[in-house]
């Protein structure tokens, strides 16, 4: 979506294109009537903080609203505690659907977050080394209620790296940990573990060693709309002849600390430890990293090879040979791409679509679905003559999704009585008999990556509304 332009905002200080992720997540997305005014609005979001700016979206030939709508608060907590007390509530008397409000995505995100984000709950501080966890609790229950609190500890030794956890039960009071505690513990918001059991950082640990062992990660670690990336590095990389393992070696000109180290590859899930080594007659900078899984170790390697940290300096990250074999998951992860090519040209020719299947030519093997969405267990589809209740419009990119992954998707959410694709384009339609499961659809795929394919889903106009629209050109 073009977020370039704005509507009146009414004073103030208004933030430019490059300032509106400044504070980080301080923008709410907005689904809401295409009646609402701008005014109704600022008086509604104005209690919750500082306002800088209002935009509501509009077509660009009629100028009518679209019903999306941007508030950019001038403090994070603002926007988290607007997002947790306005959801699903009626902006007027009069209004019968309830809005729906996200943490808008920044301009380096995929996808917009909800209130039950784990990204927008779960801080990453240093700390001194005698800190306990209870430590920890104490510090920082000033500012909400806490889930859990842990404390990264050296393996060996289980002596403390002064580096913690902190889980808030709410994003707003992470973002005001973040905004008041002192800056001597440089908090910020942790990126994303998998969601399994996170009661302690060393049960998390624990889990992503069972992965390791067998259990197939849920995670898709490559999305293909990346094959571009990989690509880039395919001209300066022997990769045929480099050996792949899950530990990496990282070098740079400037020298780092283990924290900064930690810091720049925790970015990728499955982080496991890192080191920094000393060489005493250089001042370089030398350490070593180790994921959980090869495929974590891969991701980082090829998205954090020549990272600038800090800017202009570049760091080198390569493979250190284990004696690994991981000839099974390069030869699953050249199946997925493969995959992803095939339904890309069946699109083409859509006589061909009926061939097309994820689990081979047997029609009796379930769709396989690649995400990193937590996604319910399927349910059955209601009858087709169950009068329609609301109506979804799906967008995809690059390419739509076959019928029977996509019936597989939408029909987990209850009562969807069928879901369709428009021949020649990357959009389609989901029906359902009940509005909470088409709401819950939204609120979980909207954004999302499935099968390398990202899908936008929001609420399609009445078939009226559609037959009176112009006709798109592109």
């Amino acid at each position: 979506m073009d977020e370039a332009g704005s509507s009146a905002s009414g004073g103030g200080f208004r933030p430019g294109v490059d300032s509106l992720d400044e504070p980080p997540n301080s923008r709410i997305f907005l689904v809401i009537s295409k009646y609402t005014p701008e005014s109704v609005l600022r008086e509604r979001f104005s209690p919750f903080g500082e306002i800088q700016d209002i935009w509501v979206v509009r077509d660009k030939h009629t100028k009518e609203s679209k019903g999306i709508a941007f508030v950019k608060f001038a403090r994070s907590s603002q926007a988290c505690r607007a997002m947790e007390e306005m959801h699903g509530q009626c902006l007027g008397p009069n209004d019968t659907k309830p809005i729906k409000v996200f943490i808008a995505q920044s301009r380096s995100s995929g996808s917009h977050r909800d209130v039950e984000d784990e990204e927008l709950t779960r801080i990453f501080v240093m700390i001194p080394k005698s800190y306990t966890e209870e430590d920890l609790r104490e510090k920082f229950k000033v500012y909400g209620d806490i889930e859990y609190c842990s404390i990264i500890k050296n393996k060996v030794t289980g002596e403390s790296k002064g580096l913690g956890y902190v889980r808030y039960l709410k994003p707003s009071q992470a973002a005001q940990a973040i905004e008041n505690c002192d800056r001597s513990f440089r908090a910020i918001l942790a990126e994303p573990k998998n969601k399994a059991s996170e009661s302690s950082e060393q049960e998390y640990y624990s889990n992503m060693r069972q992965e390791a062992l067998g259990h197939e990660p849920r995670v898709n670690m490559f999305p293909f709309e990346q094959q571009s990336e990989f690509s880039s590095f395919d001209k300066n990389d022997n990769r045929g002849q480099e050996a792949i393992s899950k530990r990496l070696s990282v070098v740079s000109r400037v020298p780092f600390t283990e924290e900064q180290l930690f810091s720049i590859f925790d970015i990728v899930p499955g982080l496991e430890y890192c080191e920094v080594q000393r060489d005493p007659y250089s001042n370089y900078g030398h350490g070593v990293v180790q994921y959980f899984n090869v495929a974590s170790a891969i991701y980082a390697k090829y998205k954090l090879h020549g990272f600038q940290y800090p800017p202009g300096n570049r760091i080198g990250v390569s493979f250190i040979d284990d004696g690994s074999n991981a000839t099974d998951l390069l030869r699953k992860m050249a199946t997925q791409m493969v995959a992803a090519q095939l339904a890309s040209m069946v699109w083409n020719n859509p006589s061909q679509q009926q061939f097309m299947q994820f689990g081979g030519s047997s029609g009796s093997q379930l769709p396989q679905i690649q995400t990193d969405v937590v996604l319910p267990p399927c349910k059955k589809k209601a009858p087709p003559e169950t009068p329609v209740k609301e109506r979804l419009f799906i967008v995809f990119n690059p390419h739509p999704l076959p019928l029977d992954v996509l019936e597989d998707i939408f029909c987990r959410f209850g009562n969807l009585i069928e879901v369709y694709l428009v021949s020649g384009k990357n959009v389609g339609y989901a029906k359902y008999a009940d509005r909470i499961s088409a709401n819950d659809a939204i609120a979980t795929l909207h954004g999302k990556i499935l099968n390398g394919v990202r899908l936008k889903v929001m609420l399609a106009d009445s078939p009226r509304e559609e037959s009176n629209k112009r006709q798109r050109t592109y």
